[in-house]
């Protein structure tokens, strides 16, 4: 029966892409991001419902009121980090906080889902480009110094769920300029409340086979848990909350918390690192 089903939950999940490209092109450009998260939120709640995900947040309570407008008042803004598992990942965390998103280039030329996230506010990166991090870094502190919440995916790729991979810090730098606490995010997918890896967009796998196993899914969840913020203080570095969300996120989804990258402890001193840029950690991308 669901893949009976599926063809029509296509169409219905294409002209609702179309809705959207709609209003962003036509509304977006006259409004605040502040203005336009209330429609993103709404907008990315039918987008999970399309695909048969229901949507379950739990941890941090914001206000209600506030949580439903999507106009949640902060000076400073919030850094998201969260772990990666799919490209419905950030429907799902749109669907819960909005949020501007930093994720590689590449996923502007996607059809249709490209466009749309580009047009309402995601900050792409140039990978390999030897300024492109200190370049986004700057967009990044900007933003949040004027109270808009950035959420990066510091895995840098995706996973199937049962792990995390180390956490990349360099976009976690404005954080600390700014002086705005980091949310760890932990996403967690399940079909009839046991774990699931039907949303994992892994390895070379296409965008149309991913969506095709999501349809398939039988009563596919996913937690969006927003756990206790983690503060910049004088004396955490970059590596400190890296270290701190990763800790929090795998606590939170009982997974084992990946070794730390070969000469990087959490304890080290906040050093410049005189390498180019395309040399250092990897920039946190969506997929």
């Amino acid at each position: 029966m669901r893949a009976l089903i599926a063809p029509l939950r296509i169409l219905a999940l294409i002209a609702h892409i179309l809705i959207g490209l709609a209003i962003a092109l036509a509304i977006f450009p006259w409004q605040s991001q502040r203005r336009r998260n209330p429609t993103i939120r709404v907008w990315s709640r039918m987008l999970l419902a399309i695909c048969g995900t229901r949507l379950r947040v739990t941890g941090v309570t914001l206000d209600p009121k506030l949580a439903r407008s999507g106009t949640i008042d902060w000076a400073p803004g919030r850094l998201l980090l969260s772990n990666h598992i799919s490209w419905i990942d950030v429907f799902a965390i749109l669907a819960t906080l909005p949020s501007r998103f930093v994720a590689k280039s590449e996923i502007r030329r996607w059809p249709l889902l490209g466009w749309l996230v580009t047009l309402v506010g995601t900050l792409y990166i140039e990978r390999g480009r030897r300024h492109a991090v200190a370049a986004i870094n700057h967009r990044v502190r900007d933003l949040l110094k004027v109270g808009e919440a950035i959420a990066v995916f510091p895995e840098g790729t995706t996973t199937d769920g049962a792990e995390l991979l180390p956490f990349h810090s360099n976009l976690i730098a404005p954080a600390l300029e700014v002086g705005c606490d980091v949310w760890p995010v932990a996403l967690r997918y399940t079909e009839r409340g046991a774990p699931s890896s039907a949303p994992a967009f892994i390895g070379d796998m296409g965008l149309v086979t991913s969506l095709w196993n999501i349809l398939l899914a039988r009563d596919l969840a996913v937690e969006v848990a927003l756990l206790a913020p983690v503060a910049t203080t004088a004396d955490r570095n970059r590596h400190h909350l890296a270290h701190a969300a990763q800790h929090a996120i795998a606590s939170h989804l009982g997974v084992a918390m990946p070794p730390q990258r070969r000469g990087i402890s959490p304890s080290a001193p906040d050093t410049a690192d005189s390498r180019p840029e395309s040399a250092r950690d990897p920039a946190s991308a969506s997929r």
